[in-house]
């Protein structure tokens, strides 16, 4: 028998970092032109994880795929976003998900120092080529597979994972 004491809910959370409820403020993950649901729900548990919140678009079958996929029941923080107008007003510093030259890879990531929006784009065609644009840099998740991507749940929940500080 090993010495390896698996720690109970109650450790957990006796350990977990005290955080105000909802979103910190900091850090917004924005899958903006999502392509399945069952991703969203997943998603925003990460967001409640970090402190993070999220920007949707107004597309008819998103706050039930919310609603579906969110086993917390929480009420995390949402912002219901037109997704091109929205990028547009961004002060914050705008980072995308995405295969691209010069991109700052996972790893390199530095913590968020500065409010930030992490973008995600579609699974099949990425984020289009009017809103890269509107990006301030673009984060690649490098990968030895065979797959050219991950899902918008993985990926924006490493991205999250390490602008939060917690990798």
């Amino acid at each position: 028998m090993s010495g390896i004491r698996v720690r109970t809910r109650k450790d957990l959370r006796a350990q977990r970092r005290r955080r105000p409820p909802r979103c910190l403020g900091h850090l917004t993950v924005a899958p903006l032109w999502p392509m399945h649901g069952a991703n969203l729900g997943t998603l925003l548990r990460t967001c409640d994880a970090v402190g993070a919140c999220m920007a949707v678009p107004r597309l008819p079958w998103v706050p039930e795929a919310l609603a579906r996929g969110n086993t917390l029941r929480n009420g995390a923080c949402v912002h219901w976003v037109r997704p091109m107008a929205w990028l547009a007003e961004r002060q914050e510093r705008v980072l995308g998900v995405e295969l691209a030259e010069e991109a700052i890879r996972l790893a390199d990531l530095p913590m968020a120092g500065q409010p930030t929006v992490i973008v995600l784009g579609h699974e099949s065609t990425g984020i289009p080529g009017e809103a890269l644009d509107l990006l301030d840099a673009v984060v690649e998740i490098p990968m030895i597979g065979t797959g050219a991507s991950l899902n918008v749940a993985v990926a924006g929940s490493l991205v999250l994972y390490k602008l939060a500080g917690f990798t």
